[in-house]
């Protein structure tokens, strides 16, 4: 039965080009998106198994690599080794390309590279790349690959310059050099590995480290498609017709304003008398403000989380499930969405039927869409922390903290944060596969790994009938 499997599938690659493609017409923008990360996270377990000169001591087992793959493919950060002591240069080089990868996205670059060819983009690329095209009609999937590459490897490259620079007096010439690529990376990419044993927790008196680390998060957060439309403003501004942002980049830029005051103020009440209270004044202030960043969604740590506060804690888990903006590097429902939700209950308390923000209403389609994702991510997020409460009975304090730290460690795996209270090492078997389920599908978006296993999912059809209307009562 297997060879003649094999056989047909034989045949059907080599003497059937016909039904081949017609194959793979019928795969899905969202399974194609999908599948490249599948695909990425399977070669990063692959190279973590069979590489050499990658670990300082015995390698990693298949599940751990696994994770660690997955982990890095889907820029979360949980780590189950430490990757300043377990790897070598060579290893965390790799674990960084993963990082990048996965950030930007295996689409972005096997665009670049078609861009790069002179070849013409398909119809299914130009779909993938323009997510926007509906609230952002200005801005063209080509242009908006090339604006992705050159911003990203442009404050990259200035994000460890300047790491350099503070890191070198402390760590020597040579030795900073690549601490300063390996984070500037891997903040801009929200992904939180980092090549020191306690992350961020040693500088937590050097403001210009965290301030940089700050700046490159959030420009990582903040999504492609403001950053383009951010651009393009900026050139209207110096020459040209006046340019109006889109309600879309308003939403993202005008919520994680919001989301990094408030959380600075919260932050700095919860944590002032307790993890900061042996820090100068500045110092409090510049490590509350990275409280407030690190949690959407980076994952790099100046306190340590299992010595804070249960306020600082829920806070820190509630600031996750919020995470970046959409078409960033960032996880978690998005700020576009809670923005949404919190139009819509406004709207709903002035007994308006419609929701209107500056000057334009919202289809109720896309409201729709912005509850169909945060009851989805919330369901996914209570049945994986109702498993991990089955699954980890060992390695994690009782009682009520116990609780507290599964929860931190599934808010943190679905919206792809990468922080954690000490869990993530001592996870069983089971829990590091519910680790990396939830990190996968933050990672790629509950919706489109959803629409990716839909079978019919290209067809699009609508329902060419109703039912009667029978209302019900709600609340």
């Amino acid at each position: 039965m297997a060879i003649e499997g094999t056989r047909r599938w034989i045949n059907l690659w080599v003497h059937e080009p016909q039904r081949r493609a017609s194959l793979w017409r019928q795969i899905t923008p969202p399974q194609l998106f999908v599948a490249s990360f599948l695909g990425l996270i399977a070669l990063g377990a692959i190279g973590l198994r069979t590489l050499p000169g990658i670990y300082t001591g015995a390698p990693l087992g298949w599940s751990d690599a696994i994770f660690t793959s997955a982990s890095a493919v889907c820029v979360t950060g949980l780590i189950l080794v430490d990757t300043a002591t377990y790897f070598t240069t060579t290893g965390q080089a790799f674990l960084l390309l993963l990082i990048q990868l996965g950030g930007l996205g295996m689409i972005t670059f096997s665009t670049l590279i078609i861009l790069a060819l002179g070849r013409r983009l398909s119809l299914r690329h130009e779909q993938l790349l323009s997510p926007g095209a509906e609230v952002a009609p200005h801005v063209r999937g080509r242009s908006l690959t090339r604006t992705v590459v050159r911003f990203t490897l442009l404050v990259e490259a200035a994000g460890a310059a300047v790491l350099y620079l503070a890191w070198a007096p402390r760590l020597g010439w040579k030795a900073a050099a690549w601490p300063a690529v390996f984070h500037s990376v891997s903040a801009f990419c929200n992904a939180g590995f980092s090549v020191f044993s306690d992350s961020l927790i040693g500088f937590q008196r050097s403001p210009v480290v965290l301030i940089v680390i700050m700046v490159l998060i959030i420009a990582g957060g903040l999504g492609f498609l403001t950053i383009e439309e951010a651009n393009l403003w900026r050139r209207a501004q110096r020459s040209g017709p006046r340019f109006r942002l889109s309600l879309h980049s308003r939403l993202a830029l005008g919520t994680s304003a919001v989301l990094i005051v408030a959380g600075w103020t919260l932050f700095a009440i919860f944590e002032w008398h307790v993890t900061l209270a042996e820090l100068p004044l500045p110092h409090r202030l510049i490590n509350s403000l990275f409280l407030s960043v690190t949690p959407r969604t980076a994952g790099f740590n100046s306190i340590d989380y299992a010595s804070a506060t249960d306020s600082t804690n829920f806070l820190t888990i509630l600031f996750m499930f919020v995470g970046g903006s959409p078409g960033s590097t960032a996880g978690g429902v998005k700020t576009t969405t809670i923005a949404l939700l919190m139009l819509l209950a406004w709207s709903r308390f002035r007994g308006r039927e419609t929701v209107n923000v500056w000057g334009r209403t919202i289809p109720e389609e896309t409201m729709q869409r912005a509850v169909g994702l945060a009851l989805t991510a919330f369901a996914l997020l209570t049945v994986c922390i109702f498993l991990y409460t089955y699954t980890e009975h060992t390695g994690i304090a009782e009682g009520h903290a116990r609780f507290l730290t599964i929860m931190f460690e599934a808010a943190s795996a679905i919206n792809t944060v990468g922080l954690s209270m000490g869990a993530t090492p001592t996870l069983s078997d089971a829990g590091k596969w519910i680790t990396i389920f939830l990190m996968f599908v933050g990672r790629v978006g509950p919706l489109t790994f959803a629409a990716a296993l839909a079978l019919a999912a290209h067809r699009q059809r609508r329902d060419r009938f109703r039912y009667a209307h029978e209302d019900v009562v709600v609340g």
